[in-house]
């Protein structure tokens, strides 16, 4: 008897496993959905609709860590003068609710990161898989981690698999598929409906990346093989992004679900006009989201900038900050390492302002 009971009660954990997330990310037309319900539902902002957008940030970082032995001190905490992969992703945790109370319903982390220097990698080893696409179980801890609490709040999570300057690190085009393989099968094995996949960031960057499945040619293999990777009728919606200014190809957005473009360039607001224009002039495009996931554009005091221009077309945007040339304020950026995830410059207070005037900020 007590067996049977032991085994009931297995099942029922095993079951509430498999159904424990709370928040479902949904794609109608060119809408956001959460749990059945757009986002920011009802909400104008100056005359313009913001139902159904992700406002987002770059927070890429979340699961980072250097694994070069020679890099000892190279990411210290000004504190403590040393490096601590689990303290970033605690503190991270920490602050994704007051991100979330301004009124960010979403944020972009990337299993290989980003450049901690804010552009170009030197010696920093942040594979976020084994050689042969394997997971590697302290980063998986670290993301289960961000997921959940972004689960419970009802945000989303713009997941990304590869960034340049790391993806040499998988040795071969099988570790590819693995490494995407393993990452998709990881998500349905957790239940986590609050992701959407960008397959890599800035896929057009050729020599960059140092495997061809993922630029922008082949890149639609991975898009497709994310697509057809279905349980119980569920799929993980997809894309890929491109670099600042950069339109994407055809056959991309064609196989894509949302659209991924990048406002990094775009010095004026007439550039983002014209990058937006232009994508959807695209012969693929129809009713889709396109959404800024990254641009490090700011002048949120102003009354028009590339976050402003990009709402009044109906386009979601994303924040990209990081340590400027000469900054050493630690406070600075969010993709520099170390990173202080709060609220704490002049520049994050500015956007959080402009965030939280645009929805009208969200409550749990």
């Amino acid at each position: 008897m007590k067996a049977k009971l032991f085994l009931v009660g297995a099942l029922l954990l095993v079951g509430y496993s498999s159904i424990r997330a709370q928040t479902v990310v949904e794609i109608k037309e060119n809408q956001f959905f959460i749990n059945g319900k757009p986002t920011y539902e009802g909400r104008y902002w100056k005359g313009n609709k913001i139902e159904g957008l992700l406002i987002n940030s770059r927070m890429v970082q979340g699961i980072f860590d250097d694994l070069n032995s020679e890099n000892v001190g190279e990411f210290a905490y000004p504190d403590t003068k040393k490096w601590d992969a689990e303290r970033n992703n605690n503190e991270f945790i920490a602050a994704i609710p007051l991100w979330y109370e301004k009124g960010m319903n979403a944020f972009t982390i990337n299993m290989q990161g980003g450049s901690p220097y804010g552009y170009g990698n030197k010696k920093c080893l942040n594979p976020g898989f084994k050689p042969d696409g394997s997971l590697i179980k302290p980063y998986m801890n670290r993301l289960d981690k961000i997921l959940k609490k972004a689960d419970e709040l009802q945000m989303v999570v713009i997941l990304g698999i590869f960034y340049f300057g790391q993806d040499q690190n998988i040795k071969d085009e099988a570790g590819i598929i693995n490494a995407t393989d393993n990452l998709i099968n990881w998500l349905f094995k957790k239940g986590y409906k609050n992701v959407i996949i960008e397959i890599a960031n800035e896929c057009d960057l050729g020599k960059e990346y140092d495997h061809n499945i993922i630029a922008p040619e082949r890149i639609v293999e991975l898009i497709d093989r994310v697509k057809n990777k279905k349980q119980k009728g569920y799929r993980y919606l997809v894309s890929t992004s491109f670099s600042g200014k950069v339109v994407p190809t055809d056959a991309v957005v064609k196989a894509s679900d949302f659209i991924l473009i990048h406002g990094n360039g775009a010095e004026t607001t007439a550039v983002i006009q014209e990058l937006i224009d232009k994508t959807k002039q695209l012969p693929s495009f129809r009713p889709m989201p396109i959404v800024i996931n990254e641009d490090d554009h700011f002048n949120f005091d102003k009354e028009t900038n590339n976050f402003v221009v990009a709402i009044q077309n109906y386009v979601s945007w994303g924040y990209f900050d990081f340590r400027k040339k000469g900054e050493t304020d630690f406070h600075e950026g969010y993709q520099s390492m170390p990173v202080d995830w709060g609220i704490n410059s002049e520049r994050k207070k500015g956007f959080f302002k402009l965030v939280n005037e645009i929805t009208g900020g969200l409550k749990k």
